[in-house]
C-alpha cells in the first residue's frame, strides 16, 4: 500500500512536536522526583561543605538603563566569598562612567574597560582571565540574579569534579505585555522543561546565555567561547560536553531577566538563536559523530529533526498555496491546512505541557498561573515564527563567512516599567 505524500509530510508535521511533548514531560516530571521534590525552595539555599570564591562576570553594551540595578541586586548576594567583574565592551552610551561611579560604592566590584566593542564572546574571554576565581558566573548586565543563587549553583560543582558548568533558571520580567506574558509561559513550558528532560537523557543542548556558571579550568581546556559563533552560550555547551564535561540544571538558581515584546524585536532574538544552533550543528558534526562522543548522539539528533520538520512544514504550506492556483499531482495536493483530530490532540498536549510545567516551577515564581490562560495563543505566535526561524537561518548560516566577529546589537528589552507596576516578585 501507498500513500500519497502529503499524508506523509502531514504526519510528521503532527507527530513529531507530539512525540517530542510527551518525551520532554515524562524527562521533566522524573528530574522533578530525582532532583527537585522535597530538595528546599530557592530561599532556602543548603549548606555547603566549603564556599570556594567565585566571581561574577557581568558583561555590558550600552546597557546605562539596566546596569545600575544588576549590580546593586548582585551587591545582596549571600554567597560569603565572590568578586563582580563589569566589562564595559565598548559602550557608546554612558554605561562606562556608570560603572566607574558604581565601582567606588560597591566593594564587591571591578570594571574593565574594551575600547571598541568585541562582543560577548570576548568580553567573557577577557574578564575570565584576569578572574581570581575558579568558578564564574555569568550574567548579562539586564538581569537580577536571585541572592541564593550562587550558593546553589556552586553545591553542583563540589558534588561534582566532572561539571563544567550549571546552567541556572531564568525568569521573565517583563508582563506587561500578550507577548511578555507568553514568554513567561515559554520559558518553563518549553525552555525549563527541555533542560530538565534533557538532563535526564544525557546531554543539555545549551545552557542559559542570560545566566549559567562554569568551571574555569573546565572552559580553559576547550579554548574559552567562540568569538564569531553567534550564540556564545550553544558553543560553550558544545564544547564542553564534547570535551567530556558535564553540564547540570539547577532550577532553583533563579534570575530575572528582560525580554522582548515586539514582533521586531522576538524575530530578531529567535534568528540569533536558529543561527546559533546552526553553526553548532554544523561546525562540531563531524566530532559528534565520534563513537566516544555519542553521548551526544540524542541532543544532535532532536535540532536535525527540528530543522528537517521545520522545511516539512514549509513544503506543506507551499503545496496548499499552489493548490489554490494551479491542479496540481493528486498525490501532492494539501487539501486544508487545519487540522482534525490530530490537532486537538497536540492542542491537549500543548495545554497540558504548560499546566505541567507551571506546576513544577510554581515554588519559583508566585504569580505564574496568571499567564496560563494566555498560552493558547503560544501556536499562534510563537510556534510561527520559530518555524520560520529554523527555515531562514540555515542558509543564513550556510553563506555566513567563517570567523566573521560576533558582535553585540542594540536589541529589545520589552517595556519594563509596566512590568514594574505590575508587581512581579524579583
Amino acid at each position: 500500500m501507498t500513500y500519497p505524500i502529503t499524508d506523509i509530510l502531514l504526519s510528521f508535521a503532527y507527530y513529531y512536536p507530539l512525540f517530542m511533548a510527551y518525551l520532554w514531560l515524562v524527562g521533566a516530571i522524573y528530574f522533578y522526583v530525582r532532583w527537585e521534590r522535597g530538595q528546599g525552595r530557592p530561599d532556602q539555599p543548603p549548606v555547603l561543605t566549603a564556599y570556594p570564591s567565585a566571581t561574577i562576570i557581568v558583561p555590558c553594551y550600552n546597557e546605562s538603563n539596566n546596569i545600575i540595578e544588576t549590580i546593586e541586586a548582585l551587591e545582596e548576594i549571600t554567597y560569603p566569598s565572590f568578586e563582580i567583574i563589569a566589562v564595559n565592551d565598548g559602550s557608546s552610551d554612558d554605561t562606562g562612567e556608570i560603572l566607574n561611579e558604581l565601582s567606588e560604592r560597591c566593594p564587591h566590584l571591578r570594571v574593565l574597560h574594551l575600547a571598541t566593542n568585541q562582543g560577548k564572546a570576548m568580553a567573557l574571554r577577557t574578564a575570565s582571565l584576569i578572574a581570581k576565581s575558579e568558578f564564574l558566573v555569568c550574567i548579562d548586565g539586564d538581569a537580577i540574579l536571585d541572592k541564593n543563587s550562587i550558593t546553589w549553583i556552586m553545591s553542583h560543582f563540589l558534588s561534582g569534579p566532572r561539571v563544567g558548568a550549571v546552567t541556572g533558571n531564568p525568569r521573565i520580567r517583563t508582563r506587561s505585555t500578550l507577548l511578555g506574558r507568553i514568554q513567561v509561559g515559554e520559558f518553563s513550558a518549553i525552555l525549563g522543561l527541555i533542560k530538565r528532560a534533557q538532563r535526564i537523557y544525557g546531554r543539555v543542548f545549551t545552557v542559559s546565555g542570560v545566566v549559567s556558571a562554569f568551571r574555569r579550568s573546565a572552559i580553559h581546556r576547550v579554548g574559552y567561547w567562540g568569538n564569531d559563533m553567534m550564540t556564545e552560550d550553544i558553543d560553550i555547551s558544545w564544547r564542553l560536553q564534547l570535551n567530556h564535561w558535564d553540564i547540570r540544571f539547577e532550577s532553583r538558581a533563579l534570575c530575572w531577566i528582560l525580554m522582548p515584546e515586539t514582533l521586531r524585536g522576538l524575530w530578531k532574538q529567535r534568528l540569533r538563536w536558529a543561527i546559533g544552533g546552526d553553526q553548532a550543528l554544523l561546525r562540531y558534526l563531524p566530532r559528534v559523530l565520534k563513537w566516544k562522543s555519542r553521548r551526544m548522539w540524542g541532543v544532535c539528533l532532536e535540532y536535525f529533526i527540528s530543522i528537517l520538520w521545520g522545511y516539512t512544514v514549509l513544503t506543506v504550506v507551499t503545496l496548499w498555496v499552489l493548490g489554490l492556483f494551479f491542479d496540481l499531482p493528486e498525490n501532492i495536493i494539501v487539501v486544508s491546512l487545519v487540522p482534525t483530530w490530530p490537532g486537538m490532540v497536540l492542542a491537549m498536549t500543548c495545554l497540558l505541557q504548560f499546566a505541567v510545567s507551571l506546576w513544577l516551577d510554581r515554588h519559583y515564581d508566585q504569580k505564574l498561573f496568571r499567564n496560563y490562560f494566555s498560552m493558547v495563543w503560544y501556536p499562534v505566535v510563537f510556534w510561527i515564527i520559530n518555524w520560520l526561524t529554523s527555515v531562514v537561518a540555515l542558509p543564513k548560516t550556510i553563506m555566513r563567512p567563517r570567523g566573521k566577529r560576533a558582535r553585540w546589537i542594540t536589541v529589545d528589552r520589552g517595556i519594563q516599567a509596566d512590568s514594574k507596576e505590575e508587581g512581579v516578585e524579583i
